[in-house]
């Protein structure tokens, strides 16, 4: 079996549930299918996903005879069709049951801040460049970071940062934003009030403002 990136660093973290996101999404298309095939054109967004999953196993991809049955069916031609393998039902089953992490309360001086997926994204990135930045991440953001836990309920990593810490955090998202996408430190703004400003005379050192009232998108 080819080790690529869906198998680097064991699946670790955000990799590890946008393959169980993926699969998710496998199975309820097939689910709804009345031949239990998920079929081209309805998984044509998932296409880049499902190949990553078919090359682990993880789905099964439809000979060209299936192909041609299916093809019969839908009064079409079908170019492609995938359903979950045996082994991708397991490790369904298995995610499902696994413990659900339970985070630890914010300490008195800490704030409990949800981030979206590609929050959490950016955020690993901006602590573990740390060593190569010139303005200091807040001391603790990395553990904090390695400690966060993601809800299954509303799909968010759950932090607890203290005020230092949510500073740097916007920093990290405004040099995100400079070199990628504005969305993350737009929406740590709306929700959490905390916006990185820069400051000639700030010198290296991150400043953030405090926007007054400002509600959750």
């Amino acid at each position: 079996m080819a080790w690529d990136m869906w198998t680097a660093k064991g699946w670790g973290g955000v990799r590890a549930e946008k393959v169980l996101d993926a699969l998710e999404t496998v199975l309820a298309c097939e689910e709804g299918s009345a031949h239990g095939w998920v079929l081209d054109t309805v998984a044509e967004p998932l296409r880049p996903s499902v190949r990553g999953l078919a090359r682990q196993g993880l789905v099964e991809q439809a000979c060209p005879e299936k192909r041609a049955e299916l093809s019969a069916w839908e009064g079409r031609p079908v170019l492609w069709a995938v359903r979950l393998s045996p082994v991708g039902h397991d490790l369904l089953a298995y995610a499902r049951t696994r413990p659900v992490p339970v985070p630890s309360g914010p300490a008195p001086d800490e704030q409990r801040v949800d981030l979206l997926r590609s929050q959490m994204e950016a955020l690993r990135v901006f602590v573990g460049m740390a060593e190569k930045l010139r303005t200091p991440v807040a001391l603790g953001l990395a553990e904090q970071v390695r400690k966060a836990v993601r809800s299954n309920a509303d799909k968010r990593w759950q932090v607890n940062l203290t005020p230092e810490q949510m500073v740097s955090v916007a920093y990290g998202f405004w040099l995100h934003g400079l070199t990628g996408s504005v969305a993350e430190a737009n929406r740590f703004g709306r929700e959490y009030g905390v916006v990185h400003q820069p400051d000639q005379a700030a010198g290296s050192r991150p400043e953030a403002r405090r926007e007054t009232g400002s509600s959750p998108a």
